[in-house]
């Protein structure tokens, strides 16, 4: 029997406004159905079923970050992992196939968020390793709505 999945807090949002531009980190984002995160280069990428994308969101723990630079044996940030939104509390893996709330929005996991052969590039050598297993998960939106630094991440009933 599954237990609760206990609440989180957004610690960082931030938007890539093109592939290998460098994140915009924000106090808050009006995140949409339609588009996802505007601004951000996933933006508006529907899928064939006209729904939002797979990767309209993407989301990583604070404690895998934390991870990472142990296993790198040096300071990771969320810019370096280029995620869009990091929590904290919340074990994002227990989230998988299921909707959460994050602020005012309704997310709905897709699945794994797996390291992009830039890890080696941005993190130096291992980086690609280390970031195997932790590199968060993908959602679409199911609902639209404001996110802030500090809102609550709960998961929702099925």
């Amino acid at each position: 029997m599954d237990g609760p999945i206990r609440p989180g807090r957004v610690t960082w949002i931030g938007a890539r406004p093109a592939r290998h531009a460098p994140l915009i980190a924000l106090a808050s984002i009006e995140i949409t159905r339609e588009a996802g995160l505007p601004g951000d280069h996933y933006s508006g990428r529907p899928n064939a079923d006209g729904k939002g994308g797979k990767r309209q969101v993407t989301l990583i723990q604070d404690e895998d970050l934390a991870a990472i630079a142990s296993y790198l044996g040096r300071p990771v940030t969320p810019e370096d992992l280029r995620r869009n939104l990091v929590v904290s509390g919340i074990n994002l893996r227990a989230l998988k196939d299921r909707r959460f709330r994050i602020g005012h929005a309704v997310l709905e996991a897709t699945g794994d968020c797996h390291p992009c052969s830039r890890m080696e590039e941005i993190l130096g050598p291992g980086g690609y390793n280390a970031v195997r297993g932790h590199g968060g998960i993908t959602a679409r939106v199911v609902e639209s709505g404001a996110v802030l630094l500090g809102d609550a991440v709960t998961a929702l009933d099925t």
